[in-house]
């Protein structure tokens, strides 16, 4: 076997085996190979195992120095491009506001939605790409990116066109969402807003294959359980894959629904109770938690613990936005899942490569296997661990994605 690059001299190569999202006790399953060397032919991977058991030759061999290797991060939840600040927003919530009083009272995502609509795409793109930088310096190889913020459809078009630029000129793999995220203040203007989402908006979406995916904001304060069914049917209608935003603040019914719909993942997650963790563990649905967050907004952490136990599937994300999440890391987010929603540091791994990667309906990436994409990352140090004990200190310290190291 010829290959076009060897990496050589990793100190242990960790990844999940087999393809298919890991539940329960699977989640703590690792494949670790010491003293190990991957053999990559156009951006895939063709072989992995002990450096010492290669018998074929390389046009390139990259020596990683004693390092442990780890596949690429997927985080499978942000919202990495908006105009303004919550600013405002974070100051009223630390004198006592919640942040459904801030949204109530025309803050939180509706200034974030005034501000996006006032920016240019250019604007917008040169906003977006640092952050996707930054996710993909922490180690996020694969970024699903969501709209949201253009709320009109014309605006929700131009933010997603947004997006596939930002796609056109990162080396990360970006997946876009379209995202319902508020409805109108008045409730006299929601049935034709509905309507107007769900007959031009989604299909126009589809057609032009600006996203992959639909997620709805279910809340109290957003999206009610029958509103949202009207646009997760149009979406099944249109071959658009299911995300939901659910049980965030209360459990009214978010997660049921997305199972009943056969979602690809349920989000945020942190109201969830019993009956809801027994929904997910039964389900085809991975449970995706936002540790960022419960550290920001100071509202408990997700059950993690509790949805790995009950035999549920579980990914990590860093939710990137202006208002609940200013979390520009995707390793951090799992660094603050183990903190705070109880994970172990196996199964926190497993949550942001191949569960994330399940999440967003994608195979072939989130592992270091043969056939699978060549995106990993190499670290500092020569224990995987430290990727999930580090706090406040990037613990990679080269991000390869398709074969392709990423230069800085």
């Amino acid at each position: 076997m010829k290959a076009d690059t060897l990496i050589t001299g990793i100190s242990q190569l960790v990844t999940a085996s087999g393809n298919g999202p890991k539940r329960g006790k699977e989640m703590r399953e690792l494949k670790i190979i010491q003293r190990a060397a991957i053999a990559i032919v156009s951006g895939v991977i063709v072989w992995t195992g002990k450096e010492s058991e290669w018998k074929g030759e390389a046009e390139i061999v990259v020596d990683a120095g004693h390092r442990a290797v780890v596949p690429g991060l997927v985080d499978p939840h942000t919202h990495a491009v908006w105009a303004g600040d919550r600013l405002a927003d974070f100051e009223a919530r630390t004198s006592g506001l919640s942040y459904e009083e801030i949204l109530a009272a025309g803050g939180g995502i509706r200034s974030t939605i005034r501000a996006t609509a006032a920016a240019s795409q250019d604007e917008l793109v040169a906003l977006g790409k640092p952050r996707i930088d930054s996710l993909i310096a922490s180690g996020a190889t694969t970024i699903e990116v969501k709209s949201g913020y253009g709320f009109t459809p014309a605006a929700e078009l131009a933010m997603l066109e947004t997006i596939q630029v930002i796609s056109q000129i990162s080396p990360a793999r970006i997946v876009p969402t379209l995202l319902i995220h508020v409805p109108p203040v008045s409730a006299a203007n929601r049935p034709s807003y509905i309507s107007e989402v769900c007959e031009e908006l989604i299909p126009e979406v589809a057609r032009r294959k600006l996203a992959t995916a639909i997620d709805v904001f279910v809340e109290k304060e957003a999206w009610q359980i029958a509103e949202a069914e009207q646009f997760l049917e149009h979406a099944k209608r249109h071959h658009l894959a299911i995300k939901l935003h659910s049980d965030q603040f209360h459990s009214i019914g978010g997660v049921e629904l997305g199972v009943r719909f056969g979602a690809l993942s349920a989000d945020h997650l942190e109201a969830s109770g019993p009956d809801q963790i027994a929904e997910l563990a039964a389900s085809s649905t991975i449970a995706t938690i936002l540790p960022g967050v419960s550290i920001h907004l100071g509202i408990p952490a997700a059950p993690g613990r509790k949805l790995i136990d009950a035999g549920a599937a579980v990914a990590v994300g860093t939710d990137l936005n202006p208002g609940s999440s200013p979390l520009f890391s995707t390793s951090e987010a799992l660094a603050l899942s183990v903190r705070l929603n109880g994970l172990t540091a196996q199964e926190a791994l497993v949550a942001g490569t191949i569960n994330a990667a399940c999440a967003l309906g994608l195979k072939d990436i989130g592992r270091l296997e043969a056939s699978c994409s060549a995106d990993f990352l190499v670290l500092h140090g020569s224990d995987w661990r430290e990727l999930v004990y580090t706090l406040g200190r990037n613990a990679v310290r080269d991000v390869w994605i398709g074969g392709k190291r990423v230069q800085e």
